[in-house]
This record gives structure tokens, sequence and C-alpha cells, in this order.
């Protein structure tokens, strides 16, 4: 069952989605997860699938659109702001943990690919959130600064960096707020490499598009993207679970082997066997794989009792 919610982060009102399991005998202090969106996508996409799909597991599910994209609030609308990102996320715990229907000391998180970034700051300092999984999980940073696949020049970013300058000034003279796409052609996509025409695929492409996925940024977002570091404090999750799960076939997989090694235990690497990065997005058989690693483990580590249904 799903119902349209809506909660504050940081003033700015988000709209989320709430999957509650289609069969369960106790509607009350169920076991909870906030599942984020990648860096352009909006909750009816891979963070709603797997908010469906783990409901059906017997858990509480919320799905949002973050902060100034989406149909959630906020301007400028296509700003990517991590810090505000990592906000959004703890103001899902904070909904979450004040409703009858949660209880507040079994609630975990998901983060998809960029999220998958967010969700690691926004444990490490919030002890509300018990367990931690992420799928693909990216640093966008990283993502900007060298690349999905690390082999970028950093002068890319430093051209980027002028930019957003020039666009801050610009702006600041009344000039309106300056933004670029972030996507390519789809000849172009082609031409880029598996991963961009993937990337582009799922956003541009009746494969996984939608109308108010984010096809820009502001200018303004790019030095607030080159001061984050995702992983930075990935250490105090710990003594809290982690499951990291990325596929075998990821461009950006060294993202998380590097931030896992540097993790605390409990924690656990899972590799998804031949999937890609946006593989684990929407393509069934990577992403039955993937739920059934995150129910057991959130049912494990959130103390959760297996649903009656099992349909995943």
């Amino acid at each position: 069952m799903r119902t349209t919610v809506t909660f504050e982060s940081a003033g700015v009102k988000l709209a989320g989605h709430l999957y509650h399991p289609t069969a369960k005998a106790d509607v009350s202090h169920l076991p909870a997860i906030v599942i984020g969106h990648p860096g352009t996508g909006v909750k009816e996409q891979t963070a709603g699938l797997y908010a469906k799909r783990l409901a059906q597991q017997g858990f509480i599910t919320l799905a949002f659109d973050a902060a100034f994209q989406g149909e959630s609030e906020g301007e400028p609308r296509g700003l990517e702001d991590p810090a505000h990102r990592v906000e959004d996320i703890k103001a899902a715990v904070s909904f979450l943990a004040t409703r009858d229907d949660v209880d507040p000391n079994r609630i975990g998180a998901l983060g998809i690919c960029a999220s998958g970034g967010y969700v690691i700051p926004a444990a490490a300092t919030d002890h509300r959130i018990k367990a931690v999984a992420t799928i693909s999980a990216a640093d966008i940073n990283l993502q900007f600064r060298v690349g999905a696949d690390g082999k970028q020049s950093p002068d890319l970013l430093l051209g980027m960096l002028d930019a957003a300058a020039a666009a801050r000034t610009a702006e600041g003279r009344g000039e309106g707020v300056g933004v670029f796409p972030l996507f390519p052609t789809e000849e172009d996509a082609r031409a880029g490499g598996k991963h961009l025409f993937e990337g582009w695929e799922y956003y541009c492409s009746p494969r996984g598009q939608h109308p108010r996925s984010a096809k820009f940024f502001t200018w303004s977002s790019v030095d607030r993207i080159a001061s984050f570091d995702a992983f930075r404090f990935i250490s105090m999750i710990a003594p809290r679970p982690l499951m990291m799960i990325v596929g075998t076939e990821a461009v950006t997989s060294w993202m998380s082997t590097e931030a896992f090694a540097n993790a605390h235990e409990p924690k656990e690497l899972v590799w998804v066997k031949g999937a890609t990065h946006v593989d684990l997005y929407d393509k069934e058989q990577y992403v039955d794989d993937a739920v059934s690693k995150l129910a057991n483990f959130f049912q494990e580590k959130l103390d959760a009792p297996a649903t009656a249904d099992r349909r995943g």
C-alpha cells in the first residue's frame, strides 16, 4: 500500500511515498527504511521500486524527492547541494521516527548511487539510523572530479569551477540562475561508452524516464559538490552494520570498494554478478538479487520478523 506524504527538511517541504507491507498482522511498531534516489532521480524511479519491493518483505519504507527536485519544494530548481541531501535523509528519519506505526529503534537507510554517498555521512552522525545499505554507491565529488571510472582529468572540474564562479557573479547581478544539462544527445551518449549510454537510456528513454527527473544542475551546485567528501566518515557508522551492494560490471565499483576498505566491522560487501551500475536500478534479475540481500540484512540487523508476503 502506497500513500503520499510530506515532511520538512531544513525549512523545505519534501514530497514522499510511504509504502506499507501488503500483509501484516500488526500495523504498529514496524521496522522502517529510508530510501534515497540517485542524484538525478525521483521517488517514482529506482528508489520507489526498491521501496515497494522491501515493503513486500515486511518493512515500512519511504522514498522521497530530494529538495529542489521532483515534487519537493526548494529554489532554485536543479540545485544539487550535498549538505542539504544529507539533511533530507535525516529529516526522513525524523518523519518515520515520529509515526505511531514505526518502531523508532528499528530504522534503517538505503542509498542508491549518489544517495549511497549521502547516506554514509547521514548515518555516521545520526545514531537513529541502526543499519545502512548502499547500491551502486557513488561519491558525487569523485564523479565530477575524476569521472565514474576514475580516469577523468581533474582539469575538467577546474574549468567547471571557473564557470560556476562566473555564474554566481551573473546571478548576483540579477541575470538569473545559470544551469547546465546533465545528459548528452543519444548519439553522443552511445559514442561515450556503455556507462554513459546506460545513464542516458535510463533517464532519457522509455526505460526509466520520468518527467520530473532532473535534466540539469545549477552551476552553483558545482562548488558545493567539489568540497563534499561522501565517504570520509564511513568508519563512524560502526558498530552499526553496513552493507554495500555493487555490480561486478559497474565502472563505479572502485568507489564502493575503496569506501568499504575504510569502514569498520560489522560490514559486508556484496557483488551482484554481471550487473552494471545502472542495471541495479531496474533490471529484474539484478534487483531480485539485491532485494533478497537487503531484506535479509535489514531483517537481521533491525531484528525484524519475516513477513508472510514473500512475493518479492
